[in-house]
Formats: structure tokens, sequence, C-alpha cells
């Protein structure tokens, strides 16, 4: 995008506000032994039957809840600095309700009145603010008595529900339980079970958002589960986990079931931080008859995991209707490291069931680099036994493979990752059995020193490795079958015609991309040329992947069109086997560019395997909206968090708008916004209307991103007012 120029005219006002119920002015204490639960009770109750959605208020204290609070519609629980919601030893909350369905899952799933704050089939829900909710030691972890409660929150049949900023602590089973919820959304959530078990169980839900939560369990730290408790059988989908923290001391910090009776499809995991599990990492269980599909992890780091990625389908089906056997298929895993823990751990696994309708299917794992403790001796390459009703990663016997162990699985692709181990280990690194297109493309590993196998492969037809070193391949009733390799887009392979090398083709060292490299002529002008398309004209990043065995400098000229305009070194990489890439930011025509590299010593290039092309746009723009044109608005600083020197304070009326002259092209708006209220402030954005929710405090700042697609030239964004409330607080606009 090319240089922009902004006007603004913002609406963004102060809203008539939601009333405030303080549990104070209702008989509350907060000075932490007083029972507060009536006081607090009352509050709520006259929240709701006040009408619109209303907030309860907990100023600074300790207010001590002996027993169950019942949460109303159209509330929001407000904990401000300093409040804590502590637990009762007194064994006096609600008794756990009947349910018919017992036996489709455990008790503590099973039952959800017995918790210090429950509600059924609510709407409009929210718990905000920077406060705590303690059980205080006195939740139960097992099955409750009379009187005990076994969760902190406690949820069912619900739509809307916003969770900001909170603490909770001391959980008991579950800090948090929802079932049938949908539409959640949870932003800088403390979740510390790590005394207790679980951190929150996402049941049966649709329409969910996570993001920047922090959550320390015991037990599963952040579970997306499917269970019969309300007596059928639900669809889950649409979920995003972003920005967040889990450690699982006992069990898994991201994972789907045990519970598992409707299907789960379109999940998003990204730019997620695993610290400590001692089941697995990433993991994933049909056991109950579910089909889980198009599930997406991206850029995670896990540390001290005994299993980092686990799959497995089961044929418990304990659910209600008689379910069949399911599926795992469409699942990628992309930019994932591991480390295991120091001496415990469970090969990564995928195992599905026999039949071929209930295998996993058409996995991907791109740039997967695992390492693992290791230690084991040499063992038989045999089915290890499986429990097919337990879940858990024990019951599968000890993995023939340190690496990866893949049983039952169909399209398998791994690209560009890696298995490593601390210790020796003489099993091979990858073991595959029962299945069909099992891929292995530029995938490293290592070598135990009394391995006689790195890859071992059994009935799985076909199966491929490549451009992966050296690989002792033990196979039986398997066929080896590559095929054409796809390259990346955007990367141009120099044995590739239209591309020219003045030398030879060769493949006599491993670990190049494609079918081979060009090793040109050992003199002055020794060269590759390859000819590359760009979609427009402008700046645009080469990266060449090269090899140099030598120990010196290979250095050459990059010439594009004719015109030199870079000349690396292409240094020394240790060894003609190991690859690396020369980046070199050039500046392309639209349609048909020739890229050449070229030696200027004698001794001749690097060997040349290829050349990406990526275009390099423009860095986004930020531009503080107290800097903008403002129509019906004013500049004030009375709130913290904002950027720059203050943020736009719009009047309360329909119509105010911000309009910016912006220089195409533009592919997406971000509006950053503070909504301290709990009812949405919409606004249109060149005539399409964009929601702006509450977040929890004038002083807490959240993203919008609005998509747009402008080409170049020059255009006009508007954000308009659509209500009498008028828009939220604006801080800054990011365009792109």
């Amino acid at each position: 995008m090319a240089a922009i120029g902004l006007m603004m005219a913002l609406l963004i006002e102060a809203p008539a506000q939601a009333a405030t119920f303080n549990v104070r002015d209702y008989g509350a204490t907060g000075n932490g032994s007083t029972n507060d639960t009536p006081a607090i009770q009352r509050a709520i109750d006259a929240a709701a039957a006040a009408g619109g959605a209303n907030i309860v208020r907990f100023p600074s204290g300790t207010y001590r809840s002996a027993n169950s609070i019942h949460l109303r519609s159209n509330i929001t629980i407000q904990l401000d600095s300093g409040s804590t919601i502590l637990g009762s030893p007194n064994d006096d909350y609600d008794a756990a309700e009947p349910n018919p369905n017992d036996q489709y899952q455990d008790y503590g799933h099973s039952h959800f009145h017995n918790a210090m704050i429950w509600g059924n089939n609510l709407t409009n829900i929210a718990f905000v603010g920077s406060g705590v909710i303690d059980g205080g030691g006195n939740l139960i972890t097992g099955n409750p008595g009379s009187g005990e409660a076994d969760k902190i929150i406690s949820l069912t049949r619900c739509n809307g529900l916003r969770v900001d900023g909170i603490t909770l602590r001391r959980g008991g089973h579950f800090a948090m339980l929802t079932n049938a919820c949908n539409n959640i959304t949870s932003n800088n959530l403390f979740i510390d079970t790590e005394s207790d078990r679980d951190g929150w169980n996402v049941i049966n839900a649709n329409n969910v958002t996570i993001t920047n939560a922090r959550i320390e369990a015991d037990d599963d730290a952040l579970a997306f589960k499917s269970d019969w408790a309300l007596g059928q059988r639900f669809t889950n989908g649409n979920v995003k986990v972003y920005d967040t923290y889990l450690s699982a001391v006992c069990c898994n910090a991201l994972m789907f079931g045990s519970e598992t009776c409707g299907n789960f499809t379109g999940y998003d995991f990204q730019r997620i931080t695993i610290n400590g599990s001692n089941k697995s990492g990433l993991g994933m269980v049909s056991m109950d008859g579910t089909v889980i599909s198009d599930v997406h992890y991206k850029d995670i780091t896990m540390t001290n995991v005994r299993g980092a990625i686990y799959q497995k389908i089961g044929t418990r089906r304990r659910c209600g209707d008689s379910p069949g056997i399911g599926r795992i298929e469409n699942i990628t895993y992309e930019n994932i490291t591991s480390s295991g823990q120091s001496s415990s751990n469970f090969t990564a696994t995928l195992w599905g069931e026999s039949g071929t309708n209930n295998r996993i299917r058409n996995v991907t794992f791109t740039k997967v680099d695992l390492t693992v403790p290791g230690g084991n001796g040499c063992m038989g390459t045999g089915v290890p036994s499986n429990d097919p009703n337990n879940y858990n990663p024990v019951s599968i016997g000890t993995r023939p493979g340190y690496g990866w162990y893949i049983h039952n699985a169909h399209d398998i692709r791994f690209v560009d990752s890696s298995v490593q181990f601390n210790s020796n280990d003489c099993r091979p690194a990858v073991v595959a059995n029962n299945g069909s297109t099992v891929n292995f493309t530029n995938f490293s590993y290592e070598r135990g020193t009394s391995s006689t196998a790195d890859f071992v492969f059994q009935s799985i037809n076909p199966y491929c490795v490549q451009n992966s070193g050296s690989p002792r391949i033990t196979s039986t009733s398997s066929t080896s079958s590559c095929g054409p390799v796809e390259p990346p887009p955007g990367r141009f392979e120099a044995e590739n015609p239209p591309a020219v090398c003045n030398g030879t083709i060769d493949s006599d060292h491993s670990g190049f991309s494609g079918t081979g490299f060009c090793n040109a002529t050992n003199a002055v002008g020794g060269f590759a040329e390859w000819t590359v398309s760009a979609a427009a004209a402008g700046a645009a990043t080469l990266k060449f992947g090269y090899a140099n065995g030598t120990t010196a400098n290979r250095p050459a000229t990059v010439s594009v069109n004719g015109t030199v305009v870079a000349t690396p070194n292409f240094g020394p990489t240790g060894a003609w086997t190991t690859w690396s890439q020369a980046t070199v930011p050039v500046t392309l025509n639209a349609g048909s560019n020739t890229i050449r590299v070229a030696a200027t010593t004698a001794t001749g290039p690097a060997n040349l395997d290829y050349v990406d092309v990526a275009a390099s746009g423009p860095a986004p723009s930020e531009y503080q909206a107290e800097s903008c044109t403002i129509s019906q608005g004013v500049v004030e600083s009375n709130h913290a968090g904002f950027t720059g020197t203050g943020f736009v304070n719009g009047d309360n009326v329909i119509g105010s708008y911000v309009e910016c002259s912006v220089t195409g092209p533009v592919t997406s708006v971000a509006v950053r916004y503070a909504n301290g209220t709990t009812t949405n402030r919409p606004m249109t954005v060149n005539g399409a209307t964009v929601n702006f929710p509450g977040t929890g405090a004038w002083s807490t700042w959240n993203t919008v991103n609005v998509p747009l697609s402008l080409s170049a030239g020059t255009h006009l964004i508007r954000l308009t007012s659509t209500t009498v409330n008028g828009g939220p607080n604006l801080d800054r606009v990011t365009i792109s």
C-alpha cells in the first residue's frame, strides 16, 4: 500500500450507561468472614428485575460466599481490583440436581447446580474486571457430598458469555464448566487450578473466541468436549484460541475429549505456549463416535511435555444414541516445536481404528520439530497393545518408534519437519503400519547408535521418503512411490525449464528441494538463471536455496533483468548435503522477470537449488485518532491504556463518522477501541456493519479487524455510528 493521507471524522460517544448495582448496597460486607451470598443474590435479582443489561459490582474486599449464587440473564459480574469472591468450608452449596444421563459421563460433568455460581438457559452474561473468584481450597476435586461444590462457575444452555480479565483460583474439579453455551468470548482470563483439577471445560459449544488466556491446571488445562449430560448430541465448532499460555501438571494441556459425542469442526489454535503436560500437549481423541475435522494448529511452542502430539480413535461409544466409531480428518500442524520431559515420554502418535472408514486421514505436519528424551533400547516393531476403551496415551503400549508412531492412517504428510532425542535411542525414528500415502519430505531425524532402521513401513501403500538425507528404510508389504513433487508457492526450481544451468543438474547430495540442483561451471560467470513471474510491479524478496561444502565463500552477483542488484557471499554451509538460504531484496516488473546468479571467482558459484519469490508489501500504517479530523467528539486522556496522546470520545448521536482518505491498495482496517459498557456499539465501515462489543472497562482496549479490499488509487473509508449510543472510544486506526 502506498502512502496514506488521512482525514477522519469519527463518531464515538459515551453511551447511556448500564445501571450498576453495588453488592455493598444490598448488605454485602466484604470482610472475608460474613456470608455475603444473600446480599450478592439480592443485588443480582434486583439488577435482573430492573430490565436491560445491568452490572453487579464488587468493590475491593473479600466476599465470603457460603451458598450457591444463582446467575441471571443480562447480568455482568464486575470484579473490581482487590475484590475476591471466596468459597466456604460450610458445605451449604446447592445439591447436585438429578440427571438421568449420569451413566454417559463422570459425575462432575453430569451435575451443574453444585457450584459456587451457576445458571441455566441464560443470555448475555459476563464476568469482567480484575478481581478474583477463589474456591479457597474448599471445593471438591472428586465426587462432592451433600452441600459440597466441585466447581466455581457452571453454566448450561447459555448464549452470549464474556469472561474478561478476572482470575479463577482453586476450582475443585473445574474452575469453569460450560455446556451447550454458544457465542463465548474471553480475553485476559487467568485460571490457577494447579492445586485442584481442570481449568476450563468447553463442552458442546459453537462460536468461541479465547485470547490472551493463562491457564495453569493440574488436570486438563483447556479441554473441548461433547458429552451426553444434557441428553442429546450437539455439534461443535467455529472456535479460535490465540495468544494463550497453558500448563497441565497431571494431564493434557490443549485437549479434545475424552467425551466426544457430537462432531467438532472448524477450530483454529495460534500462538500457544505450553509449559508442562504429563499426558499430551496437543491431544485429540474420538472415543464416542465423533468426527473431528478441520482443526488447525499454528505457531505453538511446547516444553516439558510427556507426549507432544496425540490422536486416537477408540470404541468406548459412551453416548445415549448408540453411536458408531468416529473419525479424525483434515488436521494441520504448522510451526510447532516441542521438547519432552527429562526422562519420560510418549511417542507422538496417530492411532486410528481398523476399517477404512474409521482411520485417521488427511493430516499435515509442516515445520513440526520434536525433541524427545530417548533412552530406550532396541525392541520389536510390531503393533503395541491397545485398550480401545481408554483414551489416555498410556492405553497404548510402548511405541516401537521413538519419534512418531502411525497406525491405521491415510494421507499423512510431513514437510520440513524433524525429530531428535536427548539420549541415544535404539528404536527407529518413525514406524507406520496399516495405512496409505504416508509421506516425508525434507524430514530430519536423529539416528541411534545401535538402531538398524530410520523408517519402518508395514502395510503402507504407498509411502514416500524424499529429500531426507540417506534414510535406512525397512518395509514389509509396502510400496514406495513419491510421484511428482509439488513445489511450495512462489518456488522456482533450478532443474525445471525455463530455468537454465550452465553446468549440470545433479542429485548426488541429499537434502535438496525438487528433483535436483544446479552444479554450475567452476569458473567466473558460472551461473543459474530463472524466469519468474510477478503479479504486480514492486518490491520483492528472493531467497536462494544453496549448499557450499567448502570452507570459503562463493560470491556471486544477482541480477534482475540484466542489472546487478546484489553480490551475496553464499558462505560455507558445512557440507554439500547441508542447505541454506541467501536472501536478496529486489524490485520486480509486473509479469516475467529474469533472475541470474553468476559466480565472481574461478571456483564458480555454490550449488544452487531454487529461488523463492515473495512480494514485499509495506508495513501497516498506524494513525492516532486524536490526530485525525473529528466530527462531533473530543480528545480525552482520562482512561489509561491508550497509545499516542489520547483517544476520541464521540457524541451520543446517530450519523457521526470517521472518514479516512487513503491511497490504495488496502486489504484491511484495524480499529483499536474501548467500550466500557455491556452493550454493543455497532458502526458501519464503508456501508458494512461492524460490531464493537463491550471490552469490560473504558481502560481495556481491544481491536476489531475489518477486511476491506481497495485497489490502487485514492479512496474514502468511513466509519459511521448507527445507534443513539454512538460508537466506542477510538484510540487508533491501522491500515494495511
